[in-house]
């Protein structure tokens, strides 16, 4: 069966192999082997520190300027198409790439390459937590969950800036926390999303405005509408906690660290993972590079019952990633589309706005509540926050910093 590559309006047949190009090759464009893809992507994930848009920086630079894979506009149409759905940006972005260079097992490779470096080092940690036991180790997680509010608030105000930079959005932005922090209901972070979204379709006008990316790849139809049935049927299948971490990775819009909120809505609060615990967790994975939904491995292998250790990280990694995965496969025949719908675009602007809410009401609950019980607890949390939003260091190099002088001083 042949397929169909569209890119600036113009079609061509991309051969039988079911591969998908752009018509217009942009660069050294040519098929691209999955076992390279792998070992590219594989490099990208030891190396990529920083988060969604420093990796966003690593691909641009190993993919466009220095190996020449993709052009400069076929690579911000990619991104263009990732940003606007929910999911790992980052990565669907890698899996995006690798199904345009080699076809689905390049999609596979590209992920899996990305995420396996991520995925091991948190499992690594979550299986030595079981191990190390003491005064010492009590010191080193109650650091990390003290770099963790520094962290947070950190993203906070970041994406505050982008995704909430006017009043409406700032509102939007106050009602979300509101509804989560005075609400105590698992269900509250997804209402405040769809609220969010129901309201920028109503009064966010100014943010209907088309753009310039006209970005297609020709994935079937059929192949499309199979990944949508799928991510629909998953939302609804009674998987127990990893059905909630699968639609947890569904509702994800703004970036990995929003992840946290709605994760611990899943576990810490159904009493499957101690608050403790998970906050150590997610500082932890503030010094690894690769993407943040890689935590979900770690929380999967803590989990109080089975099955946890690894089968239950390797079973919380795929549930995490999988619907951002498939809506990607299934958005992309309709993209053309949906990208130019009015409506759409304006929900999308009110669930950002929510989301940054969202977000700062797991600042205050668990992140705040559940770290700083001191003086001196709020004086680290000040120090890492200057050293990442003043000093600008790496997220890593402030948390191995606070790991270490926790060994030091109590």
């Amino acid at each position: 069966m042949k397929t169909r590559a569209k890119y600036s309006g113009v079609e061509e047949d991309s051969g039988a192999q079911g591969n998908y190009f752009p018509a217009r090759m942009p660069l050294d464009m040519k098929q691209r082997s999955a076992s390279g893809i792998f070992l590219t992507f594989l490099r990208l994930g030891c190396t990529s520190f920083g988060g969604p848009v420093a990796h966003l920086g690593y691909y641009r630079e190993e993919l466009v300027r220095r190996r020449q894979w993709l052009d400069e506009a076929l690579f911000a149409e990619i991104v263009a198409f990732c940003q606007m759905i929910p999911g790992p940006g980052s990565s669907q972005t890698g899996f995006t790439i690798g199904l345009v260079l080699a076809g689905w097992r390049g999609a596979l490779a590209a992920w899996t390459g990305f995420t396996l470096p991520s995925a091991v080092l948190m499992l690594g940690f979550a299986l030595g937590q079981s191990v190390l036991r003491g005064p010492v180790s009590e010191r080193v997680i109650h650091g990390l969950q003290l770099v963790a509010v520094a962290v947070v608030a950190q993203a906070v105000l970041g994406m505050r800036r982008v995704l909430a930079p006017d009043r409406t959005r700032g509102l939007i932005a106050v009602a979300a926390a509101a509804m989560v922090v005075l609400i105590r209901w698992s269900g509250s972070q997804v209402a405040a999303i769809a609220v969010g979204g129901l309201v920028g379709w109503i009064v966010l006008h100014d943010q209907a405005r088309p753009d310039n990316v006209g970005f297609s790849v020709a994935v079937p139809r059929r192949a499309g509408l199979t990944a949508l049935c799928l991510f629909g049927a998953l939302l609804v299948m009674p998987l127990g906690v990893f059905g909630d971490i699968y639609r947890t990775g569904a509702l994800v819009f703004g970036g990995g660290h929003v992840v946290l909120p709605l994760l611990e809505s899943v576990t810490v609060a159904k009493g499957l993972v101690d608050e403790r615990t998970f906050l150590a967790g997610y500082g932890a994975a503030q010094a690894i590079p690769g993407p943040m939904f890689s935590f979900a491995a770690y929380l999967g292998a803590v989990l109080k019952g089975p099955p946890n250790g690894i089968t239950g990280g390797l079973l919380a990694l795929v549930a995490l990633f999988l619907p951002g995965l498939l809506l990607v496969t299934g958005l992309l025949p309709f993209w053309a589309v949906l990208r130019n719908r009015k409506g759409l675009r304006r929900a999308l602007a009110g669930v950002n706005a929510s989301v940054v809410g969202i977000l700062g009401a797991a600042l205050y609950r668990p992140v705040w509540t559940g770290s700083v019980h001191s003086v001196q607890d709020f004086m680290v949390v000040l120090a890492a926050f200057l050293a990442l939003s003043a000093a600008k260091l790496p997220p890593w190099s402030v948390v191995f910093t606070v790991a270490i002088l926790s060994l030091v001083f109590r």
